[in-house]
């Protein structure tokens, strides 16, 4: 049977036939979708664990105990992960055990554009690389293969066009994968010093195994082509852009399997072709592997190595005719900034930020939107959790300027990585205001649970944390709630807690405005008689404002009477909605 399904779809549908039990994962763009897919499967346990690494450890635990597992998150989640990676490729596993790092060229979600196949060359693991969907639903069952028969977990990388493209796939039925028995293996488990000596030589080994076998296996192919002038090594979704545009013009090795890459395969292809091309997003991570082992090649000289590549790119830089339609360049498209949604409880309190001046050290969110105009009300985003360290950071290194830097950090990123930054404040005491978004939810990647929010991935109930008496317990004395939709509120308790002389924690405390549950008030309207335009209500950025004529306007589409603006009209334009 064939069905039509997302890139991501498929690759869940891949774990299900493969006999996946376990599967735990926190939620990245464009990675997301996998593990709430798998949720659908009442055959496969699934969870949102608390952060990436947390989720690598589970999927290894599940393992350990004889049950398929997997692991999903973005590249950058991946690097949270890292601790476990490089280790679990010493122990092996027992059973497969997969581990889905999806990049994000072009950054259309993500603070930066980091290639995630150089992990596999640095843990020594294998990856693979689908190119469509139905590779991605195959490439999961084959990992399960290939993580068993070479006792290595396999990592499998997605993109943000193969996660998010959909094309057709062949499904099947699920086969349970024998189940593995636990057995104590001291040297093999534990990794101490004397035990991971022993073991550095086994990964060594595994990988002229597994370098072997990419010499063999059907998923690193060559398409004829008809003209041998130029030849193109490429794969995941690089490959779709080289057959649209080259059709089956030059002959084209697919690589299927990223890491480790056939020396051989290589060198035959190269040498049955007078020009050699590498097309791939990011990096030059085949380029340069092949020049390595003294192919001659060229590729980042014409494609670079920033944003995604597209079938028009590798036309124009082949010197192929141009493809039908207008390239995306020659489409007057109008710019559409990003924006925080109407009714957002965030916005009341980056306004508060942006009236007291403060400096406002950020984090990874929906509420980034925060350092956008008109707010422009944050200072700094590095990485989830940076927000409170960095705080912490910044008032030791410039004891004077405390009275003005907060913290900003949304209730997931909080569980994600918060807690470690929070716990260095109570212990080092730093004068330091960490404001802790709580929109009861985890916004930006589409509504997933989180241990804050009493519910599990699935929807039914779960163990709930309360934040406040775990600030409390943490060490923190001053631990205040606030509702992000009164003004006057937010701004007399950062006044407060910026003037306290000790660490404090204010929880701003509103779900977000798109939650399907949450129950809003009939839109505003203007009273144009009142309203004199002086334009204080467009401070807040509100999609759902706009001035028509000179006045205020109210889009009733969009606004959800939060009230936010009608605290900042003096002259009681806003009026409640009947």
């Amino acid at each position: 049977m064939k069905r039509l399904m997302q890139g991501n779809t498929a690759a869940a549908r891949g774990l299900y036939e493969a006999g996946c039990c376990v599967a735990s994962s926190y939620p990245g763009t464009p990675s997301t979708e996998i593990t709430e897919e798998a949720a659908k499967f009442d055959e496969i346990y699934c969870e949102w664990a608390p952060n990436e690494k947390v989720a690598m450890e589970v999927a290894f635990g599940a393992s350990l105990a004889g049950k398929r597992s997997f692991c999903g998150m973005k590249h950058v989640g991946l690097n949270v992960a890292a601790d476990p990676l490089f280790t679990v490729s010493y122990t092996g596993i027992n059973a497969g055990m997969i581990i889905c790092v999806a990049d994000d060229a072009g950054m259309h979600s993500s603070q930066n554009e980091q290639d995630s196949r150089h992990y596999a060359r640095a843990a020594k693991l294998p990856m693979l690389e689908p190119s469509d969907s139905q590779e991605a639903l195959e490439f999961f069952k084959r990992a399960y293969e290939l993580s068993e028969n070479f006792d290595s977990p396999v990592i499998l990388k997605m993109c943000t066009r193969v996660a998010h493209s959909q094309s057709l796939v062949e499904v099947n039925e699920r086969v349970e994968a024998p189940e593995r028995e636990y057995e104590k293996n001291i040297a093999k488990y534990v990794m101490m010093p004397g035990n991971a000596i022993r073991r550095h030589p086994f990964v060594e080994e595994r990988m002229k195994k597994l370098q072997a076998l990419a010499e063999e296996i059907d998923i690193n192919r060559i398409d004829e082509g008809k003209d041998n002038s130029i030849g193109i090594i490429t794969s995941s979704t690089s490959y779709q852009y080289v057959k649209e545009a080259c059709g089956d013009l030059y002959p084209v090795l697919k690589l299927g399997m990223i890491w480790p890459l056939p020396d051989n395969k290589l060198k035959s292809f190269a040498s049955s072709v007078k020009r050699l091309i590498i097309v791939e997003e990011l990096d030059g991570f085949i380029e340069n592997y092949c020049k390595s082992i003294g192919i001659e090649c060229e590729g980042k000289n014409l494609f670079g190595c920033l944003g995604e590549l597209s079938q028009n790119i590798i036309a124009d830089k082949l010197g192929i005719v141009k493809l039908a339609g207008k390239k995306l360049d020659d489409v007057k498209i109008p710019p559409r900034p990003p924006v925080m949604c109407a009714g957002c409880p965030h916005r009341g309190m980056f306004f508060t930020l942006n009236k007291l001046k403060c400096t406002v050290l950020g984090d990874i969110g929906c509420y980034t939107l925060g350092a956008v105009a008109p707010l422009s009300a944050m200072d700094m985003t590095l990485c989830m959790g940076a927000s409170i360290s960095a705080t912490h950071g910044f008032n030791k290194a410039n004891p004077d300027a405390n009275k003005k830097v907060v913290a900003v950090i949304g209730d997931s990123t909080f569980m994600h990585s918060g807690m470690t930054g929070l716990a260095n404040i109570a212990y080092n005491q730093s004068n330091s205001v960490v404001i802790i978004l709580d929109n009861s939810i985890t916004g930006m990647t589409g509504h997933q649970q989180n241990p804050t929010t009493g519910y599990n991935i699935k929807g039914d109930p779960a163990g709930k944390i309360n934040l406040e008496n775990l600030c409390r317990a943490m060490g923190f004395n001053r631990v205040r709630v606030v509702d992000p939709y009164n003004l006057a509120e937010c701004e007399q308790a950062v006044k407060e807690e910026l003037e306290a002389g000790e660490p404090s924690v204010i929880i701003s405390r509103r779900p977000c405005a798109l939650l399907k549950y949450v129950k809003h008030k009939l839109p505003l309207k203007v009273d144009v008689k009142e309203c004199v335009g002086c334009k204080s209500c467009m401070k807040i950025g509100c999609p759902a404002l706009s001035i028509k004529d000179g006045k205020a306007h109210v889009d009733e589409t969009l606004c959800v009477g939060c009230g936010v603006c009608k605290q900042l009209c003096k002259f009681g334009a806003f009026q409640e909605g009947e």
